[in-house]
């Protein structure tokens, strides 16, 4: 960061959709942020309270073109756009990019940048001293908060099941038939039945995960990860993801062994924490928290997982990023209220 600068200058691109939204709200109260631009190629010159109506009063910022030398973008563009981006700006190399779609979460080189795929609780470190960063998807992150602690104690030994259900607004804003309010109420409906685009980067980051935790006498391949069987479910509410994940569990393990490897392993991290009670997401949709709950069943062990998809899964993991990026305690900016009622 700038020594001459008080606050860290952010440009968000694509910033008109969910995300983007969601990281205005974010960085609007971030104490050590200045947003100096916003660039969509749709609603140039658009007051961006006039796109997110909920910010009337909050900024007087326009959509528009220029970057204006920031310290960090955010590209929250559609899958595939990133690398575009990156070759249509003429962007300062010292310039860092927080990138939320996918472009960079499995080969992150690219136009001599390496982007660290950052989901913060399994690479804390790697993204403490990165200068690019690729975001995690939403079902990718609560479906390893609820698997990470068995890979790195080396406790996963046999295929993994997860059903796992997603607000309206994982679809993203453009409206398509299945995001329309009158196929959504009251209804659930299976999608992408296990080909979901957040399989590979769940499998590569698990691998890793599992490589690091075996000793030297026995290391597994570089490109072997657990099987995971994978639904996905659309629900009829706009936010939040809850996963049900459970595989087999090892024997002579017992549930406070299990309870305590969680508890442990989310020690060190502001937001994820394990209870021994059942979690609902109601308890995370609004802010940046990861909730697990453990439980064992007739050998199997069985992880709840719930998160926002927008926050934890998008906009807040991106800022959580960007705090350890710039040397930020991990939480700045992030402490939210979460919707009890």
């Amino acid at each position: 960061m700038n020594a001459d600068r008080k606050k860290i200058r952010v440009a968000i691109a694509g910033g008109t959709g969910y995300t983007g939204g969601e990281l205005f709200r974010i960085l609007l109260n971030h104490p050590n942020v200045e947003i100096v631009a916003a660039t969509t190629t749709s609603s140039e010159g658009t007051p961006v309270a006039s796109v997110h109506r909920d910010l009337i009063g909050e900024t007087g910022l326009c959509f528009g073109k220029e970057l204006n030398d920031p310290d960090v973008i955010f590209l929250c563009l559609g899958h595939g756009i990133s690398r575009q981006f990156v070759d249509a700006h003429d962007i300062k190399p010292e310039c860092r990019i927080i990138d939320l779609g996918n472009d960079f979460r499995l080969d992150g080189d690219y136009a001599g940048r390496h982007f660290v795929y950052g989901l913060c609780e399994s690479a804390r470190e790697e993204v403490r001293t990165a200068h690019d960063v690729a975001n995690p998807g939403c079902f990718a992150t609560a479906i390893q908060l609820a698997t990470l602690p068995l890979a790195a104690a080396d406790l996963i030994n046999d295929e993994i099941h997860v059903t796992a259900i997603t607000g309206s607004t994982g679809a993203g804003k453009k409206p398509g038939e299945t995001t329309h309010f009158s196929y959504r109420s009251d209804n659930i409906s299976i999608y992408k039945l296990f080909t979901h685009q957040h399989l590979a980067e769940i499998k590569q980051n698990l691998g890793r995960v599992m490589e690091q935790a075996v000793d030297s006498t026995g290391p597994l391949p570089t490109s072997w990860a657990p099987k995971i069987n994978f639904v996905p479910l659309r629900g009829d509410f706009a936010r939040g993801i809850f996963a049900s994940v459970y595989t087999k569990a090892v024997e002579g393990m017992s549930l406070e062994d299990y309870r305590k490897i969680f508890e442990d392993y989310y020690a060190v991290s502001p937001f994820v924490f394990h209870s021994n009670e059942g979690i609902s997401m109601k308890e995370v949709v609004n802010t940046n928290k990861g909730l697990v709950h453990v439980e064992l069943h007739d050998g199997y062990i069985h992880i709840a997982s719930c998160i926002d998809n927008l926050v934890k899964g998008a906009a807040g993991q991106a800022v959580q990023n960007m705090n350890l990026m710039f040397g930020l305690p991990e939480d700045t900016g992030l402490r939210l209220k979460p919707s009890a009622f």
